[in-house]
């Protein structure tokens, strides 16, 4: 017969039992949530999404859970550029701004430390040029009173004159590290500003640059009064390379179009890649038609070139690519023309694809 303990625990033992049945449960609901998400959706399965559908769905970001409902709300497309826009998930880019932000604090440190340095050694010196001073007031008083001052006071004199001089000294071999470290800071500083605004599979600059020169461009153009167009890209089918023949093969495709598009660079049209298989560019000087006209010159040069797939020898087809074009009207209208080209640039899709439209 089962004692009272006995049966006490029994109950506690099966929900013991459960709770990893519970959890695998739990598991397995959330991995089939974040599969109907993807295919719902149709994303990229990538490291960087996989961590931000993660987490969105999972709960652990509650704000991009929430911005996920909000969007199915609205009505509006939960797409791989919504997407990069809401987490921007480049992890190497993230890792750059990490450096940078640490490379700021310690050269903001050493400019603390060298600006305590000078100000100390300020202090001293006045300290000591204050002593040695009323020393050599001293020395006057005793020179009108007698010939020749006393021996004790030039010897002070010339002891705090030592000890100042020494004084200085350290302080200059600090001041010299000081400024050494620095320059080292500064230097590695601006290398990583540079990293951080350069997109690490295609080196071209990436969209915090973009964002950065679209907003200098539209000022400059304010000024000079000449019009800036802006172009969005977007490789046709991009999902059905990756797809039938894997990353590798999606990466070589978007180097070069970035190489296609980078050889067109130049200082009257900026390129940048804005996130997944997305670029924009930039004309300085041009108005919509013309703008029009340079990009369809690089559609046309891209759509003429062979891939083939290094594993199999398979050729990749004809990889193509479409576009928008909207003018920039103005400093605050850099957003307005961003969301006109991607409007135009999503009219060229359904319109057929591998072909520039305007806004």
């Amino acid at each position: 017969m089962a004692t009272n303990a006995q049966l006490k625990e029994e109950p506690d033992a099966l929900e013991n039992e459960d709770k990893p049945n519970r959890a695998q449960e739990a598991r397995r609901e959330l991995l089939g949530r974040i599969t109907d998400f993807f295919m719902k959706f149709d994303l990229n399965v990538t490291g960087a999404n996989l961590a931000a559908i993660g987490t969105g769905l999972s709960g652990t970001n509650p704000a991009l859970g929430q911005a996920f409902v909000a969007r199915e709300i609205s009505g509006e497309p939960i797409d791989q550029r919504w997407l990069d826009t809401v987490m921007r998930l480049d992890p190497d880019t993230g890792a750059r701004m990490n450096e940078l932000e640490q490379l700021m604090d310690r050269m903001e440190y050493s400019l603390m430390r060298f600006a305590q340095t000078a100000k100390n050694a300020h202090d001293e010196t006045s300290e000591h040029r204050g002593a040695i001073d009323a020393h050599i007031a001293e020395i006057a008083q005793e020179s009108e009173v007698q010939e020749e001052p006393s021996e004790r006071s030039v010897d002070r004199v010339l002891d705090l004159s030592r000890a100042m001089l020494d004084r200085l000294g350290e302080v200059e071999d600090a001041m010299k590290r000081s400024e050494e470290e620095t320059e080292q800071l500064r230097n590695s500083l601006a290398q990583a500003r540079i990293e951080a605004d350069v997109d690490h599979l295609t080196r071209l600059p990436n969209r915090r640059a973009i964002e950065r020169r679209l907003l200098s461009a539209a000022q400059e153009a304010k000024r000079s009064g000449e019009p800036l167009c802006v172009g969005f890209c977007d490789i046709d089918h991009f999902k059905a390379i990756n797809d039938t023949h894997g990353h590798d093969a999606g990466d070589r495709v978007l180097v070069s179009l970035a190489a296609t598009l980078n050889s067109n660079a130049s200082d009257t049209c900026f390129v940048a890649r804005h996130g997944g298989e997305e670029f924009v560019l930039l004309f300085y000087g041009v108005d919509k038609q013309e703008a029009w006209a340079k990009l369809d010159r690089i559609r046309r040069a891209q759509a003429m070139k062979l891939m083939v797939n290094r594993e199999n020898g398979k050729g990749f087809g004809k990889i193509t690519f479409s576009g928008g074009i909207a003018q920039v009207l103005g400093p605050d209208e850099t957003r307005d023309a961003l969301a006109q080209a991607d409007a135009a640039l999503y009219e060229a899709k359904r319109g057929g694809r591998d072909r520039i439209v305007t806004a």
